[in-house]
């Protein structure tokens, strides 16, 4: 007699810690991710609406970093930092991003990026040390709303460069 089988999907340990955020773009994997390896593409897209960033360096490999200034609206200044961690062309970055280098709350993100036709889904996976501050981003910052933004400027900027490349 066959015997049943019961499939337990277990929830990963940091599920109460994470924002999962996605976005369908208009084109090709290699050029959503290439916006993520150019500095001059990164500083017209990166951040939620109405904010603009200034670079004080930038360094696109495993172990490099980027340091920035997220300017918001209202006149607010947010220092900011991101290490490469590891970078899979044209699928696959992951990162550390915090206020500054060696920030104790610094948190880790994986973005994928998932050929779908001539599209690709973008997932932006961050994961927070704790509950907590995952509770504050989420509140303070409005980090769930402003990364929905910030793939919404990145999908209006590829999909820019895709028209001007049709049009030349």
């Amino acid at each position: 007699m066959a015997q049943a089988r019961q499939e337990t999907r277990a929830q990963p340990a940091t599920t109460d810690r994470e924002i999962e955020i996605s976005r369908l773009i208009d084109a090709p994997p290699e050029l959503v991710f290439e916006a993520f390896t150019e500095v001059r593409y990164l500083s017209r897209w990166w951040g939620p609406e109405g904010f603009t960033t200034t670079t004080r360096s930038f360094e696109f490999r495993e172990g490099g970093e980027w340091e920035f200034v997220l300017h918001a609206p209202d006149g607010t200044d947010y220092s900011e930092w991101i290490r490469w961690l590891r970078i899979e062309p044209p699928a696959r970055i992951l990162l550390r991003h915090g206020e500054f280098r060696d920030d104790p709350n610094a948190f880790e993100s994986v973005l994928t990026f998932t050929p779908v036709g001539a599209a690709t889904r973008i997932v932006m996976r961050t994961v927070f040390l704790t509950k907590e501050l995952r509770d504050e981003a989420v509140e303070k910052y409005h980090a769930i709303e402003g990364g929905r933004q910030t793939l919404s400027n990145l999908a209006a900027y590829v999909t820019e460069i895709v028209r001007k490349g049709a049009a030349d």
